[in-house]
């Protein structure tokens, strides 16, 4: 997106009519150009924007803009140490391909300077998640306890778990990934998802958003729907390091439409909070501090801290399931969790054992 399509957004964001005019002056343009970026942008990104008679043009609806600088002045001294980069893309396929790009961007970089210093790292590029970055560090950072963050007001490819899309339009959501490397091998970061999920419930509850629980593995709702969801990325070393990316997708505010191409019971912040819902930068920050304080504390301590919590914001313990592992059905009753994250299912040959990211539970008679 152009510098001058960004100024036009930001110039319309309140909602409030503003005149061709008034935009033509501000951004330095002519009225006739001021229209051209108006169809476009409302062509790619949807932005429903609206023409008022004699007053000029409006956005339906009040979108907050993210800013770097808003999102780190609302985060404490610690969280602003646990950040290597943080910047913010008008639009991108999937935040989460983009990190891991810079992730293996990092490793080969750093794989190249061990070998010309005679080091003993070796990293395999081939067993790393393929593509381009653009970020390059010492080998020493390999494994820093510091992340990267990328953050988007759009994405065209976003994903979820098993493959699905996550639905992205512009402005109206949050689209967060964070890059974290680890010392440990990738086996032994198996409960993370489960770690990031309570994060993520925390960073509402620190908001005031109300009646938050979780479906295994990560699945954040409300009144038995999606309000958000986690994707989570490894790849590295089979005995480490490793890398990780976590991708957060929180709904603020769908339009129907959009929302035509989710496949499950879903809500938005909008409906759960009403008029006392934070803004995007805000969440945006307590997101980021509670996530990266969990990634960091996950090296040593693993998922123990953090089993009490998931279990008391467990939204379905002890409810008749029906639980997908691959082709498979199997029909049963959730009893929660094992130290490793695991879920425990009651069934009719007794109780069984299923590993994080194998299945998808989905309670009967909720789609």
């Amino acid at each position: 997106m152009s510098p001058r399509a960004r100024e036009i957004i930001r110039l319309l964001a309140n909602s409030k009519p503003c005149s061709g005019e008034t935009i033509a002056a501000a951004v330095g343009i002519s009225r006739a150009a001021v229209w051209k970026i108006l169809h476009q942008l409302d062509a790619e990104l949807g932005l429903g924007i609206e023409s008022v008679r004699g007053q000029g043009y409006r956005l339906p609806e009040p979108i907050e803009l993210l800013s770097s600088e808003a999102i780190q002045a609302q985060l404490d001294a610690q969280a602003r140490q646990r950040i290597s980069v943080l910047e913010i893309l008008d639009q991108i396929d999937s935040t989460n391909a983009y990190l891991l790009a810079s992730g293996r961007r990092t490793v080969l970089t750093a794989t190249s300077s061990a070998r010309d210093c005679g080091s003993d790292l070796a990293v395999d590029a081939g067993e790393i998640c393929a593509n381009v970055g653009e970020i390059c560090v010492d080998v020493d950072e390999i494994c820093a306890d510091a992340g990267e963050i990328c953050l988007a007001e759009r994405q065209s490819a976003g994903r979820g778990r098993l493959g699905r899309r996550w639905v992205s339009p512009f402005g109206r959501n949050i689209y967060l990934s964070i890059l974290w490397r680890y010392p440990l091998a990738p086996v032994q970061l198996g409960g993370l998802s489960l770690a990031c999920g309570v994060a993520v419930a925390q960073a509402l509850d620190k908001l005031g958003v109300e009646g938050i629980g979780l479906k295994w593995p990560n699945d954040v709702h409300w009144q038995r729907r999606k309000l958000a969801g986690l994707l989570l990325e490894v790849a590295g070393e089979a005995q480490g390091p490793s890398l990780v990316v976590v991708g957060v997708g929180l709904n603020l505010r769908l339009r129907a439409e959009e929302a035509a191409a989710i496949d499950q019971p879903w809500v938005d912040l909008c409906e759960v909070c009403g008029d006392r819902m934070p803004g995007r930068n805000a969440l945006a920050a307590a997101l980021i501090e509670r996530l990266t304080a969990t990634l960091s504390r996950y090296t040593d301590a693993g998922l123990a801290p953090f089993l009490d919590d998931w279990r008391r914001l467990d939204a379905y313990q002890g409810e008749s399931v029906s639980l997908l592992n691959g082709q498979q059905r199997i029909q049963g009753r959730y009893c929660g969790i094992d130290a490793q994250g695991n879920l425990l299912l009651e069934t009719d040959a007794g109780r069984r054992t299923f590993a994080a990211g194998e299945v998808s539970l989905r309670p009967r008679g909720n789609g």
